[in-house]
């Protein structure tokens, strides 16, 4: 089931809303830094980054980044993949907002949650765009306590 979201992305006004109704959800937890998930999340993040005035994280496909890194591999409804995230690019206990696109079955957003553990730091909830509801994503992330808000369900 691809969600194609290119058609928000290319409407200016519509991006902006999306990203202001974004940030207003954000403030349901603490954070100092957001982390972007690759690759669409890295779009909403970086927006929303600049719209919170906090730091962004990159968490990217394997041997994306410079330097040590944390990996973490996950499933997907249609295979397995892997994220990372630079050691040493987060000071121990920040408090990090993880940031994607869609939520389907909610393996990507749980592979984040542990990079971000794995760095020292909390995670501090998860925000999407956009939630596939019938996958039970937000389900899945609640009972490892991450709490999830999407600005649409469908």
């Amino acid at each position: 089931m691809f969600k194609d979201i290119s058609p928000l992305l290319a409407d200016h006004r519509a991006f902006s809303y999306a990203i202001a109704q974004m940030h207003e959800l954000s403030l349901f937890c603490q954070y100092d830094y957001i982390l972007g998930v690759e690759s669409r999340g890295l779009i909403f993040a970086t927006a929303l980054a600049q719209v919170s005035k906090t730091g962004l994280i990159l968490a990217r496909k394997p041997n994306k980044l410079p330097s040590a890194t944390y990996q973490e591999s996950y499933g997907l409804e249609y295979g397995s993949d892997a994220l990372e995230i630079q050691q040493r690019i987060l000071p121990a206990k920040a408090k990090v907002l993880i940031v994607d696109d869609i939520l389907a079955t909610g393996g990507t957003l749980l592979a984040a949650a542990n990079l971000v553990n794995k760095a020292g730091a909390q995670a501090s909830g998860a925000l999407v765009l956009l939630e596939i509801s019938e996958l039970q994503g937000i389900a899945k992330l609640t009972e490892r306590s991450v709490q999830t808000k999407a600005l649409i369900r469908i």
